[in-house]
């Protein structure tokens, strides 16, 4: 048995609330028009689904889709919908076919909503975690023009290249990252634990150090009295920058900042570039009108500082402007050459094949920066690493060499 909680319209007009504990959605449907009500909304209880079901629900388990999990139920979605099955079958169909529990609950209140009337883009509005809002905007730009099931492979498509990239990335920056790390912990060894051992030998030792030697110790000293301080420091330092991360105002800040950094900002601006480009030239080949493929295209950048400055050329666009000559305004998301190619695919009436190619040529370009970039910062981090290990070497074996001397 579930239960399940609804809104219905009596014969006088008014409103009615209230639960009924049925074996299916149907039957609800039926007993409340045995009531001569008419159902305005209708949702499946929480309660009633653990009490339906024996054992119980450990607190600590994530209740995050997965990026595997979503990817597939769009996949699927839009193969049953291509195929002519009903929407809302089709979303009981991959609710029975849930990889996990968690997703068949997801997908279940995604159904329940539509079901219920509710058009899909609304229903995934209301699960922002689980939906991006780029995600229901292609999904709400679907459903308008006729194609959903079109949309739904493509934000497939996208899912997969934007896993892609995060992988690229990350495993690009693992060993850079782990040279960092590796480079901190010897640090940190020779100033609590080596150094102070030699501090023993030098307190005899009548001469002045050298002053290479007394800034090593000093900052070992400070390591070693301070250094938990300075932790807990770093922590709450993290914590607080996080939560204001979090913020708007935080997070515009910190993409300002990203974008004016010298080799980041122009990485960043491209790959946003590439996003919007390869959504836009997608949405526009399958028969979105241009302003709303702008809008939708737009959400895909990530950077509210570049989404900003892209609603003006909208603004711009919908007057009557030409697209090239409306991007023109984003100096930092398109650069000249970019603009040109838009310009000639326009007059050419091949805005959307030549966007998708401009994004792919310039996924290329970009991975090998990015391979290039790596490449370099390797060699770099184990220059540092050595340097900083030979300075404290250079500067703990002088004054051993001065007592040498001393003695003889």
């Amino acid at each position: 048995m579930s239960l399940f909680q609804y809104r219905a319209l009596q014969a006088d007009g008014t409103i009615a609330e209230g639960q009924i504990e049925v074996t299916s959605r149907q039957e609800a449907y039926r007993l409340l028009e045995g009531r001569a009500l008419k159902p305005v909304s209708l949702m499946e209880s929480s309660e009633g689904q653990t009490a339906a079901k024996s054992g119980f629900r450990l607190g600590w388990k994530s209740r995050k889709i997965s990026f595997r999990a979503l990817e597939s139920f769009t996949r699927q979605l839009s193969s049953l919908l291509a195929a002519g099955v009903p929407l809302s079958r089709a979303l009981r169909i991959l609710t029975k076919e849930a990889s996990t529990p968690v997703a068949a609950e997801k997908w279940k209140e995604v159904h329940d909503l539509v079901a219920d009337g509710m058009a899909l883009a609304d229903a995934m509005a209301r699960s922002p975690e689980t939906f991006p809002g780029v995600y229901v905007a292609m999904v709400r730009a679907g459903e308008t023009g006729g194609f959903l099931d079109v949309v739904l492979g493509q934000i497939a498509d996208f899912q997969m290249r934007e896993k892609e990239l995060r992988s690229k990335v990350l495993s690009a920056l693992i060993y850079p990252a782990v040279l960092m790390v590796l480079a901190l912990s010897v640090l940190t060894f020779l100033l609590v634990f080596f150094i102070p051992r030699f501090q023993k030998i030098f307190a005899g030792f009548g001469a002045a150090l050298p002053m290479l030697t007394r800034c090593i110790v000093g900052a070992s000293h400070l390591a070693t009295r301070y250094g938990p301080f300075v932790a807990m420091g770093i922590v709450v330092a993290f914590v607080l920058t996080r939560k204001w991360l979090l913020t708007d105002q935080g997070r515009r800040t910190w993409q300002r900042l990203i974008l004016r950094l010298p080799v980041v900002g122009p990485l960043v601006a491209r790959f946003a570039m590439t996003r919007f480009c390869r959504m836009l030239g997608t949405l526009v080949g399958s028969g979105v009108p241009l302003i709303n493929a702008l809008r939708v295209a737009r959400e895909s950048i990530g950077n509210q500082t570049l989404v900003d400055t892209l609603t003006a050329s909208i603004d711009r666009v919908q007057r009557g402007d030409s697209l090239a000559a409306s991007l023109a305004d984003c100096p930092k998301l398109f650069p000249g050459s970019v603009l040109e190619m838009i310009a000639v695919a326009e007059e050419t009436a091949r805005l959307d094949r030549e966007l998708v190619r401009l994004a792919t040529v310039t996924d290329g370009d970009l991975d090998r920066q990015l391979r290039t970039a790596v490449a370099l910062a390797e060699p770099l981090l184990l220059f540092l690493m050595a340097g900083f290990i030979g300075t404290i070497f250079v500067g703990m074996v002088i004054p051993i060499f001065a007592i040498q001397g001393y003695i003889k």
